[in-house]
C-alpha cells in the first residue's frame, strides 16, 4: 500500500488582500461577499503582521486577477472609508487546507477527510459470476471489510470482500417488496444477504431465500437474526436450478393440494442480471403431471442486462426463448438503472404461462441433431433442442 506524503501538499501562493481596521471587517465581508475568497478550508481573514489593530481580508484571485479592484468595488470601499489599495500576501497552504475535491483522490485522503470512513478499497476486477463478489485492494485504513449498511429502515451486516452488495439497488428492492401483500409467498433464487427477503418477511410474507455463495448464505442467516425475522425465512445454500426444482416446486405442489377459494400469490425473484434469463428454462414442465390450475401461476421478476437498442424487447425475447413460449402482452419491463454507456439493467415481470408449467415434455426423438430447431405439442414457438 502506497503511503501518502502529506508534506508534498505544502506550498505558498500569492493572493490579493485589502487592509482593514478590525471593527470594519464584518462590514467589508458583507459588502464585498462576491469578491472575498470563498474556499472551503481557507480563512478569509488573517492577521496583519505589521499592524495589530488591522486585519487582512483575502480576495478571490480569480475576481481580482491584476491585484486591482474594479470601479464598483472601489466605490464600496470609499463609502466604508477603507483604503481600496490591494496588496500582495504570501498564503501558506498545507495538507489540512485541502478538501477532497481539489486533491487527486487517494485512499488516505478519503480516510483523513471523512471521519466516518475506516477503509477505502479499489475494485480491481469485474464481478465474479459464480459468487457475485469483487476482487478488491485496500488503498487505506483497516483491512477489515466487514461493514454495516442501512437500507429502507433495515440493517445489514456483510463482508464486502466475500458477498455482493449494491446500494444503487435500494429503490428497486423497495419497489418489488411494495408489490407484495401479507400472506404472499416470495421465493428469492439469488438472495444475497437478504435485501428482498428480509423486508418481505417483515411484511408477513412466507419467504424462501437461497444463495449459492456460502458466505452470502451465512450473512443471510445473520441478517435474519439481526432484523428479527429468522423464524419467518427458510434459507437455503443451493444452486439456483436445484432450489427451483426442489423447495420452490414442493411449495407450489403444496399449494395445489390446499382446498381454499383464494390461492396464495407466488412471487419468484431472480436478481442475477448476467445469468438469470438462462435459468428460466427450469420452469418448463416444472409441474407436469400435477392437477392443472391457473390459480397457481407464479409471478416472476427476472433481471437482465442489455446493450440492445431496444433493451426491453431484447430481454423479453431472450426470456421467451428460454421458456419456449410467448410473453407478448403478458409481461412488463421496468428499467432499473443504467449500468454503463449503452448497457441497461431491467426487470422483466410476468406470470409463467400454464402451458409452460403443466405441459408434459415431448418424448425424446431418437438421436436428435444437436441445436436443431423443432416444435413440440401445443407449442407454436420454435425453440432450441438442448
Amino acid at each position: 500500500m502506497t503511503v501518502l506524503n502529506r508534506a508534498a501538499f505544502k506550498r505558498t501562493v500569492v493572493v490579493p488582500v485589502v487592509k482593514v481596521r478590525k471593527e470594519m471587517v464584518h462590514a467589508l465581508l458583507k459588502s464585498l461577499k462576491h469578491t472575498v475568497l470563498q474556499r472551503p478550508g481557507l480563512k478569509r481573514v488573517v492577521e496583519d503582521p505589521q499592524d495589530e489593530d488591522s486585519k487582512l481580508v483575502i480576495l478571490d484571485p480569480h475576481r481580482v486577477p491584476e491585484f486591482s479592484l474594479g470601479e464598483s468595488e472601489r466605490e464600496v470601499l470609499k463609502q466604508l472609508h477603507i483604503n481600496p489599495e490591494v496588496s500582495k500576501y504570501n498564503l501558506e497552504l498545507t495538507y489540512e487546507n485541502f478538501k477532497v475535491s481539489p486533491v487527486l483522490l487517494s485512499g488516505q485522503v478519503l480516510v483523513d477527510k471523512n471521519p466516518g470512513i475506516t477503509c477505502v478499497v479499489n475494485k480491481t476486477n469485474i464481478i465474479d459470476s459464480t459468487y457475485r463478489n469483487f476482487e478488491m485492494e485496500v488503498l487505506a485504513g483497516e483491512s477489515n471489510l466487514v461493514t454495516k449498511v442501512k437500507e429502507n429502515n433495515f440493517t445489514y451486516e456483510l463482508d464486502f470482500a466475500k458477498v455482493y452488495w449494491n446500494p444503487r439497488l435500494s429503490t428497486e428492492h423497495g419497489r418489488v417488496v411494495g408489490l407484495l401483500e401479507p400472506g404472499d409467498v416470495l421465493c428469492d433464487v439469488f438472495a444475497g444477504v437478504g435485501p428482498f427477503a428480509i423486508p418481505a418477511a417483515k411484511k408477513k410474507c412466507t419467504v424462501f431465500a437461497n444463495d449459492l455463495n456460502p458466505e452470502s448464505y451465512r450473512w443471510l442467516l445473520h441478517n435474519c437474526k439481526l432484523n428479527k425475522v429468522d423464524d419467518k425465512i427458510k434459507a437455503f445454500n443451493m444452486d439456483g436450478r436445484d432450489f427451483l426444482r426442489g423447495p420452490v416446486r414442493d411449495e407450489l405442489r403444496k399449494e395445489l393440494t390446499l382446498e381454499k377459494e383464494q390461492k396464495t400469490a407466488f412471487h419468484i425473484v431472480m436478481n442475477l442480471p448476467a445469468l438469470a434469463v438462462e435459468f428460466l428454462d427450469v420452469f418448463r414442465h416444472l409441474l407436469a403431471g400435477e392437477p392443472r390450475s391457473t390459480a397457481v401461476l407464479p409471478t416472476v421478476h427476472c433481471y437482465g442486462f442489455s446493450k440492445h437498442e431496444d433493451p426491453a424487447r431484447d430481454v423479453q425475447e431472450r426470456a421467451e426463448a428460454a421458456l419456449g413460449a410467448s410473453l407478448q402482452g403478458h409481461c412488463s419491463a421496468y428499467l432499473v438503472r443504467n449500468v454503463a454507456p449503452n448497457k441497461e439493467m431491467l426487470c422483466l415481470t410476468f406470470q409463467i404461462p400454464a402451458d409452460v408449467l403443466y405441459e408434459r415434455p415431448c418424448p425424446a426423438a431418437a438421436e436428435p441433431a444437436p441445436k436443431r430447431l423443432r416444435t413440440c405439442g401445443d407449442f407454436t414457438e420454435e425453440h432450441l433442442q438442448s
